[in-house]
């Protein structure tokens, strides 16, 4: 088919306006009504300094958070303790957002609609007001705040033995940024002076990381799947778009990752133990396990017959370290092989349905409520168990939300997408005819995919796409840039051969 590229270059594109529109496409509301910021503007947030019973005072221990360095909407907090077994106890406060977000409230209800916070690179999205999730809810330093506690023990072995969820005031001493404590942990650098700057922050941190890499190599054993996905988002400047960026997956990043899989399972057997009725985060068995076998062989492995996390994993590592250029396209493959997460309701006594990707049977998400409904509803129940009190949601209410936040989900990663892809065609509008080394990410009959090499964009293959396969690298000329349209268009010049 002659492909009829198209040379325009959009001067003064307004990325932002892009995304209010996409954003309003998919069913979100990009805006706080005034009557709901009143509401929220009338809140006030001393009310944590309020005496309360059965309510513990862990403000003294040494709390600190590991995010980006430009969060301020902080969720979570973290310590932990080597006992004399060897052990560690693990501690993770989460932002007690019910607090100043009632059920139906405007500002739930808003929170509900949405799902979740949007972040497009360009402009981020909030589920709650920032006076909310990055003030009076966020677990910043400097004040005191109200949270629900999650401890479990850490064994040696890397089992964890689920502990108890509680209510207390805390107070986060340092906020941490993932690169510089992966740059550290992993001997890159010296200790960071956010780290070396706080008495005892440095012991503390390293018997975090102890404990995450107990999790982490059991969870591994277990059939965790090991993955690397590349997604690009714009580095911006003044509103234009001066790079993309890929953030690199790190030992920080992982201790905050195997610390919040360890707190999420123990919500779920503590809300089970109250037999109520709650919300799991799922990952049935893969919707596709003989395509995953036809990729394994496509790589010279050959797994088995019936879906087996374990031997996939295994193959997924041996790749890895054979050929880690090509591993995130080899990732980003899989996942659509396994198919997406979802959100189920789960009636007391019942066995959860688990999680396939991380080999754990009981999942759920309750460590965000600043920036996923989803979270906010399991902290009511949690607080509800917490308080000998009946369930604020039936099961009927939690089917319907799982369903519907489900749905967001699924429409927030293709705002996200589609941004990135517009941000990407912005940066190399001007560069329509150049040739680019790239590899292909999906070869379907719903298209063929490249992913650059640099800058990291991904766009699809419209002409000399036929005979190409995941995984193979490609030499392609750019030939259409639209970022109003999201559509990044190439031809392939040129392809290696052999495999």
């Amino acid at each position: 088919m002659l492909y009829q590229n198209n040379m325009t270059v959009y001067h003064d594109v307004d990325l932002k306006k892009i995304a209010w529109d996409v954003m309003r496409n998919f069913g979100f509301d990009p805006d706080f009504s005034e009557r709901l910021m009143d509401e929220v503007n009338g809140l006030n947030p001393k009310i944590v300094h309020k005496k309360r019973k059965n309510v513990m005072d862990l403000r003294f221990l040494l709390w600190s958070s590991i995010d980006n360095y430009d969060s301020r909407d902080l969720d979570q907090i973290e310590f932990a303790k080597k006992k004399s077994d060897g052990s560690i106890d693990v501690l993770v406060a989460i932002a007690d957002v019910d607090l100043f977000v009632p059920k139906l409230s405007l500002t739930d209800r808003r929170a509900a609609h949405n799902g979740n916070s949007v972040y497009t690179g360009v402009e981020t999205f909030p589920m709650l007001p920032d006076r909310l999730s990055a003030g009076i809810t966020s677990l910043l330093p400097g004040q005191d705040c109200m949270a629900v506690v999650i401890s479990y023990n850490v064994m040696k072995n890397g089992n964890v033995k689920r502990g108890d969820v509680f209510r207390a005031v805390v107070s986060n001493k340092a906020k941490l940024i993932y690169e510089e404590i992966g740059d550290w942990l992993e001997g890159k650098t010296d200790i960071p002076p956010s780290v070396a700057g706080v008495s005892g922050l440095k012991e503390q941190i390293l018997v975090q990381n102890e404990a995450a890499q107990l999790l982490k190599k059991r969870r591994i054993k277990k059939g965790a799947l090991v993955l690397q996905t590349i997604e690009a988002t714009p580095l911006m400047d003044d509103g234009k778009v001066k790079d993309l960026v890929v953030q690199e997956q790190n030992t920080a990043r992982c201790l905050i990752e195997e610390f919040m899989v360890a707190a999420n399972g123990t919500v779920v057997s503590f809300i089970g133990d109250a037999r109520m009725p709650m919300i799991q985060r799922v990952v049935k068995s893969p919707k596709d396990w003989d395509g995953i076998v036809a990729t394994a062989k496509r790589h010279g492995e050959t797994l088995p017959p019936k879906p087996d996390a374990r031997a996939l994993t295994k193959f997924l590592i041996r790749e890895q370290k054979k050929d880690p250029e090509r591993f995130p396209d080899l990732s980003v493959a899989v996942i659509k092989l396994i198919g997406q997460g979802e959100y189920m309701p789960l009636k007391p006594g019942r066995v959860p349905v688990g999680h396939f990707a991380l080999a754990e049977t009981d999942y759920t998400h309750a460590t965000a409520p600043n920036r996923r409904y989803v979270d906010l509803i399991n902290q009511r129940l949690v607080k509800s168990a917490i308080r000998g009190k009946r369930s604020p949601y039936n099961f009927d209410e939690l089917e319907g939300l799982a369903e519907w936040l489900s749905d967001r989900e699924k429409s927030s990663k293709k705002v996200e997408r589609f941004m990135r892809k517009a941000a990407a065609a912005v940066l190399l509008q001007d560069k329509i005819g150049e040739v680019f080394d790239g590899f292909v990410t999906g070869a379907s009959t719903k298209g063929v995919y490249v992913r650059l090499l640099s800058p990291p964009a991904e766009g699809r293959i419209m002409v000399n796409e036929d005979d190409l396969y995941v995984g193979q690298k490609i030499k392609v000329k750019l030939i259409l840039a639209d970022p109003y349209k999201g559509y990044i268009d190439f031809e392939c010049v040129d392809k290696e051969t052999g495999r």
